[in-house]
């Protein structure tokens, strides 16, 4: 397998640090507003490439972090007059079911920033020790850049090219001004965590450090874990930081790897709250199947900029469609396990620094040949046998044709018409049972009169939206 690194800008072969085994961290939300379309690119991004590495045999622990610590979360929990675990709890639950709907499976390991003060302060106190770091008399701790010969070697920046870097205002007592906060001292009566520093709250970036330190990493290798990923946004300050912090305080290295995804546009424009196309997870997914918007959202190669636009996602969503109608044909034959060739091609595929577009295009030739063999006389029983496979091989490892085929062309029907045409077609099997010919094509004709197909097949009666 081969990963394209950030830092070194090539693409490498993946030689994990402990054989057979995979340590994947990846910065997750700051939960204080609904996910957006960058969120669920990042997230689905990194749920491939775990799908990929254990498809590769790895054990993999992946792990992502919830930041339930920030002044965004502060601002809204007074603004809504409620408070901070309220908010916290409530994005937490939004994000994991948004995720879910596009098929993103949970990390092994989830930590909250609020569960992890402990491993933040040990992290502070070793840099302080160690003269990485310095307390102001405000009560502030710093780390101190010029203090890591090493400092900037992640993102390829130049000292004091962005000075600016944090999320609060900075102190005048700061030695340099791209050093950056561990530990800010807070006064103004707002919400506080005890500490060896005083009463305050964390800094940006260390949350990363800690909870690498805590659940994932190696104590006696060169480098903590092997692979940690994260938005291309996140390269500088948050991740250069992170490994300043990490590699001053602990004499390791943060990560072998480091793999970033492109940013997300809106119609050619960046998604950005400023300019109101910050487009909501939720706002999608009330328009579109879920696996319609994953399979979207992956279509294009991680590390590009993915330019948002309904007539792509439609134009995909019929690729997709062409899945599922091969799906639709196969209905009902047993699932199969099988290793054949085109399972050897896909992960070869992925394996290539999830080169999604080569992916694609094995799915659509095999769709492709399989209809048109299908179309041809015959039971074609050993072609089918592959085909079934295949398709159990595509949606572990891709998450694409999960859903039952029927009912997956039924989205954008409503939960009570769909009741009704569930009771309409007991209706419907009972008059077929009974032999009430005349009452059965009453009730057909119903059941069209809705906008959809009716398919009677020998594992029962299914319909999809027209």
């Amino acid at each position: 397998m081969h990963i394209f690194d950030s830092v070194q800008k090539t693409k490498r072969k993946f030689e994990p640090l402990v054989e057979g085994k995979a340590t994947l961290y990846v910065c997750g939300p700051t939960v204080y507003d609904d996910a957006h379309l960058g969120h669920a690119k990042s997230a689905l991004v990194f749920d491939l490439l775990t799908r990929v590495l254990r498809a590769n045999a790895y054990e993999v622990t992946y792990a992502r972090n919830i930041t339930d610590i920030d002044d965004k979360i502060i601002k809204k929990a007074i603004e809504q007059k409620k408070d901070i675990k309220t908010i916290t709890d409530f994005y937490t639950e939004a994000f994991h079911t948004e995720m879910a709907l596009i098929g993103v499976k949970r990390p092994d390991i989830e930590p909250k920033a609020t569960e992890s003060l402990d491993a933040m302060f040990t992290l502070i106190q070793k840099l302080i020790a160690s003269g990485h770091a310095y307390q102001t008399e405000d009560g502030d701790v710093y780390f101190d850049t010029k203090s890591d010969n090493e400092y900037l070697t992640l993102s390829h920046r130049v000292q004091d090219e962005d000075a600016r870097q944090e999320r609060v205002v900075s102190s005048r007592e700061k030695k340099n001004p791209a050093d950056f906060a561990l530990w800010k001292n807070v006064k103004d009566g707002s919400v506080t965590f005890d500490s060896p520093f005083g009463a305050g709250r964390p800094g940006w970036h260390l949350e990363c450090s800690a909870m690498i330190e805590k659940h994932l990493a190696y104590k006696n290798k060169p480098y903590a874990i092997d692979i940690h990923g994260g938005g291309a946004d996140l390269l500088f300050p948050h991740h250069e930081n992170e490994a300043a912090q990490t590699r001053c305080a602990t004499q390791h290295e943060l990560a072998n790897y480091w793999m970033h995804n492109g940013f997300v546009n809106i119609d050619g424009e960046k998604m950005s709250k400023s300019l109101g196309n910050s487009f909501f997870l939720k706002d999608a997914l009330r328009e579109y199947d879920g696996e319609v918007l994953r399979f979207y959202l992956l279509s294009s190669h991680y590390r590009s900029n993915f330019n948002f636009n309904t007539q792509d996602l439609e134009a995909s969503k019929k690729r997709l469609d062409k899945l599922y109608r091969l799906k639709k044909r196969l209905f009902g034959l047993a699932e199969n396990q099988d290793k054949t060739e085109f399972q050897h091609k896909l992960l070869e595929a992925l394996s290539d620094d999830l080169n999604i577009s080569a992916a694609l295009a094995l799915i659509d030739e095999m769709t492709a040949h399989a209809n048109e063999t299908l179309d041809t006389p015959g039971k074609h029983k050993q072609l089918k046998k592959e085909l079934m496979a295949n398709l159990g091989y595509i949606q572990e490892v891709l998450g694409f044709g999960v859903e039952n085929p029927y009912e997956y062309f039924q989205f954008g029907i409503d939960e009570a018409t769909k009741e009704e045409l569930a009771e309409l077609i007991q209706q419907r099997d009972a008059a077929k049972k009974a032999k009430d010919f005349a009452s059965s094509d009453a009730l057909r004709e119903q059941i069209l009169s809705y906008g959809v197909n009716l398919m009677d097949t020998p594992q029962g009666t299914f319909w999809e939206k027209v």
